[in-house]
């Protein structure tokens, strides 16, 4: 339990870039307005937008801070804050499925462009796997960076896990038949897959990942597929519309969002998870391996205004 409060302290901390940008905009609305008037719903929603929300985001959560001001009939400004969080809270909800990956038999895809994390943090979710009790393999597919083989095999070592891997340049998709061949073989239970992410050439990583699912449902059609994008967190808008092409080229499952601790645009969690119907399911806030963990949205919530703190102490 240590390791997780642990975690919670650093996400306060992480985020509180984003937090100074939105929250400290937030309470001054908050304690700046005497009404509850078309002006005190305009500068909340300038203020979601710059801690990058997202417009569509924001337009949702202002209708409905609006329908519950109306129903309960709330006069005072300092009444909608925990409404405003509560309704913040209800666009991130991941479902009951969002891990089922975790305890089956299965092949987890990771695509991202380079410089996001992407090899990092297979490298962390293999280790924290193994160290859940399950076998991992990984597999070496994003074979166009010889640094990104030797990272992943680094990983491997240090994680203690298995490794597939061929030369730089080779094709991932043969790749991708050795490792399942392995995995199914050595009775893995979870095979993770570093896949490239060239959004530059679009049709050509439609191409490659198509090959790759293609392999996946014809070898190995009794595992359960995951397809995680990592995006890095401190890109904002820009991460949304990573996310966005993304999903245009697979089908993606969850998001890993990373960098989180140098960012004041934390609030992309919120609108990639309300705009795309894509839950973040882990979020990475530095370099140790514990450093990346599941995605919750109560603890995240509370992290970015700063509330359930008193406890932390």
């Amino acid at each position: 339990m240590g390791e997780k409060k642990g975690f919670f302290s650093r996400l306060v901390k992480g985020l509180s870039k984003t937090r100074e940008s939105i929250v400290s905009g937030i309470d001054s609305i908050f304690s700046g307005f005497s009404s509850i008037d078309e002006d005190f719903y305009e500068e909340i929603e300038e203020t979601l937008i710059m801690g990058d929300l997202g417009i569509h985001t924001t337009e949702k959560i202002i209708e409905d801070l609006r329908a519950r001001v109306k129903e309960e009939h709330i006069k005072d400004p300092s009444a909608c804050k925990q409404l405003l969080i509560d309704s913040i809270r209800s666009q991130m909800d991941l479902g009951e499925n969002a891990y089922q990956f975790e305890n089956r038999t299965s092949v987890v895809l990771v695509i991202g462009v380079n410089g996001v994390g992407k090899t990092t943090s297979i490298g962390k979710l293999a280790g924290q796997m193994k160290e859940m009790g399950r076998s991992v393999l990984l597999a070496a597919a994003d074979t166009f960076r010889a640094a990104a083989i030797e990272q992943l095999t680094e990983w491997a070592n240090r994680s203690g896990v298995g490794i597939i891997a061929q030369k730089e340049g080779s094709d991932p998709a043969a790749v991708i038949y050795d490792a399942v061949q392995a995995a199914k073989a050595r009775k893995t239970d979870v095979l993770i897959c570093d896949t490239a992410g060239r959004l530059h050439n679009k049709k050509n990583l439609m191409e490659e990942l198509r090959k790759i699912n293609r392999i996946i449902e014809k070898e190995y059609p009794e595992a359960y597929k995951e397809t995680l994008v990592v995006l890095d967190g401190t890109t904002g808008q820009n991460a949304l519309a990573q996310a966005r092409q993304f999903q245009e080229v697979a089908d993606i499952t969850g998001i890993i969002l990373t960098k989180m601790d140098g960012t004041a645009k934390g609030g992309i969690a919120v609108a990639i998870q309300s705009e795309l119907g894509i839950p973040v399911k882990y979020i990475g806030i530095g370099e140790k391996i514990d450093d990346l963990q599941k995605f919750n949205a109560d603890e995240f919530v509370n992290a970015l205004f700063g509330a359930g703190q008193k406890q932390e102490d």
